[in-house]
């Protein structure tokens, strides 16, 4: 039963990093997209376009951050082994 669950903790580890991924790069390559095309339109207001865009980019990359310590605590962390 032990190697079940560790099997699944590393099947689980690494969909947790996968998924935790695909969000966070999607959504950073359509804010930095938007945010060239703004400051294209406006090029008076690049400074605070730029500090909303990497606000919200570190804001994105926490989220696969929380990815990484998940599959980490499911690694080295399980409390489902004994």
């Amino acid at each position: 039963m032990d190697s079940i669950v560790s099997a699944a903790s590393v099947i689980a580890a690494g969909l947790a990093v996968g998924l935790a991924a695909i969000g966070p790069g999607i959504g950073q390559g359509s804010a930095a997209a938007n945010a060239v095309e703004g400051i294209a339109r406006q090029p008076e207001v690049e400074g605070k376009i730029r500090g909303t865009l990497l606000l919200s980019l570190a804001f994105m990359e926490s989220l696969t951050i929380y990815g990484l310590v998940v599959a980490l605590s499911l690694l080295f962390a399980n409390p489902y082994t004994g």
